[in-house]
């Protein structure tokens, strides 16, 4: 299995958020249209990443953080969303296609951790 990292970032409010990466890094994000959520993928120069509407509330100050989301690439994203779920991990959000690109999907590890996995697939769809 191969684990090639791909970052996301979640954002409460997405152009901010270009703005402020854009002037920082000088970063370009091309939106991606036909997904389950307002995204845009990442041009760093290198690594590969996504900004996101934020899905949910941010937690209060204190708390910990609400960081970037890492996913993860595999083989069989299916063989692998029925392991996590096997080890008592839980589906955040279903699989799905990035048109053109992957079968992307979200999981909730034991310790309430987000993160997602990827399968490469020019023809997901």
């Amino acid at each position: 299995m191969n684990s090639p990292l791909y970052f996301e970032i979640q954002a409460d409010d997405p152009q901010r958020a270009r703005h402020f990466y854009t002037e920082l890094f000088g970063w370009d994000f091309f939106r991606v249209e036909g997904l389950p959520v307002s995204y845009w993928r990442i041009d760093t120069g290198g690594m590969q990443g996504g900004l996101l509407q934020r899905p949910a509330a941010m937690p209060p100050d204190g708390c910990g953080t609400n960081a970037f989301t890492c996913s993860f690439e595999v083989d069989d994203i299916h063989a692998s969303a029925e392991h996590i779920v096997e080890l008592d991990g839980r589906i955040a959000l279903p699989i799905f296609a990035v048109p053109d690109t992957c079968w992307q999907g979200y999981f909730i590890d034991t310790e309430g951790n987000t993160f997602g996995l990827i399968q490469v697939d020019e023809r997901a769809g």
